[in-house]
């Protein structure tokens, strides 16, 4: 009996290892195979070896497509993310201390707006009249101030679970010893948060480089792109690049790949680590 659950185990674990290369990896290998076609070629999409490798070729053209257009949005996308997560890590980590150590009346009033902020889809018009009221629209930073608030309910959600495994003793200690709030949070609490810190940075990092719909919308115009919005350089109406497109693709996929890669495993353990700390 325990050899036959053994090989049940054994095989459902090869199964779901098949399962996944299939889900994740094969659409990985069509997006590069693609890349490396000459534009006829590409043109069939087609799950099929290339029959000449233009990886080069095609990658310097992505590059020089419409006057470096890639270069530019890979750095307006960097700042935008660095300074969004940057931004989702300091006050998700001040609201959700302040939320799990101070209990009033209106706590459960909050955790409302903040679950409603994970489930309530942002509203697209209204958010462009306050950004143009505010002088902020068309603007990466007002664009990155979007990103903090869309990103914010779940950062704050992470960080609250975290901290509730905090012993309050800490805090007290560090007043006794005559620690203001600020100096509470900062030199106590803060340091003990490095790997949600690290999670947060991971997947909101993700989250705001890959994002397509929020520059669309809120950071319109060529100068402002960002590079998920470059994809629109080789497909028009009438005509589309898939070799350039593809290439595009696996430019903009490959960083965000490699960072997931890296981090998977702190990851898992930023999620799970408020919950069996105790």
């Amino acid at each position: 009996m325990k050899r036959d659950t053994f090989i049940f185990k054994y095989l459902s674990g090869i199964i779901g290892i098949i399962v996944t290369a299939a889900i994740f990896i094969v659409p990985f290998v069509f997006i590069f195979f693609t890349a490396v076609k000459d534009r006829g070629q590409a043109a069939l999409r087609e799950f099929t070896l290339p029959e000449s490798f233009l990886f080069f070729e095609n990658l310097i053209a992505v590059i020089e497509a419409r006057d470096y257009m890639l270069i530019t949005a890979f750095v307006n996308s960097t700042v935008l993310t660095v300074a969004s997560v940057g931004g989702m890590v300091i006050f998700g980590a001040m609201v959700a201390f302040v939320l799990q150590r101070r209990v009033t009346r209106f706590t459960g009033l909050i955790n409302a707006l903040i679950l409603a902020g994970l489930i309530i889809p942002p509203a697209v018009v209204p958010t462009i009249w306050v950004l143009q009221g505010l002088n902020l629209f068309k603007t990466l930073h007002g664009l990155i101030f979007i990103e903090v608030a869309f990103g914010l309910a779940f950062t704050i959600l992470l960080f609250r679970a975290f901290i509730s495994s905090i012993p309050r003793e800490l805090d007290e200690a560090a007043i006794i010893d005559g620690a203001g709030p600020i100096k509470l949070f900062f030199r106590v609490i803060f340091p003990l948060l490095r790997s949600v810190i690290a999670t947060v940075i991971i997947l909101q990092s993700i989250t705001v480089f890959n994002d397509f719909q929020n520059p669309l919308y809120f950071l319109p115009g060529d100068e402002n792109a960002t590079v998920q919005l470059t994809l629109y350089n080789f497909q028009s109406q009438f005509n589309t690049s898939f070799n350039l497109l593809y290439m595009n693709i696996l430019i903009i996929t490959i960083p965000m790949l490699i960072l997931f890669l890296l981090f998977n495993r702190r990851i898992v353990s930023g999620m799970t680590a408020g919950a069996v700390k105790g």
